[in-house]
Formats: structure tokens, sequence, C-alpha cells
């Protein structure tokens, strides 16, 4: 299967270390539908080759992601699809990363915000550079969080702050989430890439099939506490704030306050 050609992403494989970046660095690297959709495709062909031990998942520019492209899926968006397949976009990216057999590790840097918190958190493990700054913002957009993003949060750092953060809405850094139990690892700018690709590295020199049946069984365990299938159903709750004349209130005061 040949290397996909995307308009949203660039797919790299090197030996056993793949990379999948988001590649709109002059949008900050917004999670469309359409690059929601190329993600998906990038993890199946990721998953087509067999010297693929460990895929970065990581952003061009000066940030990993600014999260959802909610116009995709706001009432009269014009898109090819319908508002609930494109709102049910993000729940099948995440599920496709989370997925894919090989490691996955999340190079995070700049803003991570909403729908990218999600994406990082369906990725098995999280770096980042000390100047990464997390957001949450959908409550304060009148939607709730949705593409599995709860049941993923509640996984990786409990329920009282997943909470906590997403009705707050409240900005975190990077230091906060390696204490919350997001992030494996923190370190300067400088010395993301030099992490990222030893961590790559030492992973990817191992024996594949304990690795492998460490992450089945670890994602196994906790799919079944968290109950992360029932997140078909988001997409649904997604459009309905759409239509909720209360939620888009809410959604015209937040973005009148940020000017």
């Amino acid at each position: 299967m040949h290397r996909p050609d995307f308009t949203t992403l660039t797919v790299e494989l090197g030996g056993p270390v793949g990379r999948l970046w988001l590649d709109r660095p002059d949008k900050l690297n917004p999670l469309s539908t359409t690059t929601l959709e190329e993600i998906v495709a990038a993890a199946r062909w990721f998953d087509t080759r067999q010297d693929a031990r460990v895929v970065v998942v990581g952003g061009r520019g000066r940030a990993f992601s600014a999260g959802a492209d909610v116009a995709a899926f706001s009432p009269g968006a014009d898109v090819a699809v319908s508002p609930r397949a494109a709102a049910d976009a993000g729940r099948r990216m995440a599920d496709a990363v989370e997925a894919m057999e090989a490691v996955t590790i999340a190079r995070l840097h700049g803003h991570c915000v909403g729908g990218a918190v999600v994406l990082a958190a369906a990725c098995d493990l999280r770096v980042a550079a000390v100047d990464t700054q997390f957001s949450i913002p959908e409550v304060d957009l009148g939607i709730p969080l949705a593409w599995g993003g709860v049941p993923r949060l509640v996984r990786e750092i409990g329920p009282a702050a997943t909470k906590e953060l997403v009705m707050t809405c409240r900005p975190f850094d990077a230091e906060e989430a390696r204490s919350l139990g997001l992030v494996n690892r923190v370190v300067p700018l400088d010395r993301l890439d030099a992490e990222v690709d030893a961590l790559a590295g030492e992973l990817s020199a191992k024996a594949t099939l304990p690795i492998r049946a460490t992450k089945r069984h670890v994602d196994a365990v906790t799919s079944a506490m968290i109950g992360k299938d029932r997140a078909w159903s988001d997409a649904d709750a997604l459009v309905t704030a759409l239509y909720d004349p209360e939620s888009r209130a809410a959604a015209v005061a937040y973005l009148d306050r940020l000017g």
C-alpha cells in the first residue's frame, strides 16, 4: 500500500518509527472534518506497515493543535456530509488512533485545545514541552465535550478532575497536566524532539509482541472500566447543542468576550 497523499497531514516512516504531522501551521493545525478523516486513513495506513512499531503524533509550527473546527458541523455549514456525520468524525478519529497496532506518542507543544486534548488522550503516551497550554473550552462554546473525550479523560485523570476541567473550561499548563496524569513527561521546548526520539527509539527496540500485548491489555481493562463504546452517542448531544437557544447564546457571549 503506497504512502497516501494528504491535504492537511504529513506522514513519514523511517525504519520502525513513523510520524503523523498535523500540517496546517498557518491555522494552528485545526481539526477540520477533512483532517479527522485523514487521521483515520493515516492510522489505517500505518497498520499496513509491519515495520511501524511506534508512531509519533505532532503538530507543525507553533502549536500541536487549536482544536476542532466547530463550523464544520454547525447549522447551515457547507459540508459534503450530514451534521451528525461531521460531529461524529472526531470520535472515529480518536478510536482509530487508539486502535493502532503501533505504540503512539503525542508530541505536544504550544496550544492543545479541546478536540486536540482528545487526540492526545487517544495516544498511548504523551510528552509535552513546558510551554504547552491545555484548555477544553467546549462548555463555554455551548457544546458538550464529545469524541469520546469524557471517558478518555476519566481514564487518564479521574472523574473529579475531568468534571472540573471540562465544566470550568479553565486553562492548565504542562506541569499541572503531568501532576494529573495526563502527560508522562514535561521537557524544555528545545529538548522536546530529543526526548520524544529517545522514547520512540527505546520502545521500538523492544520485542514487538510483549509491547503490543501490554498496550492491548491496558486498553481492554480501561475500556471495560469507563464504557468508552457509549461515546457513539456523543455526536447526537453535540448536534442537539448546536440547535439549543441557551447553548447558542452562551457561545455568542463567549466569542464576544474573546473580542
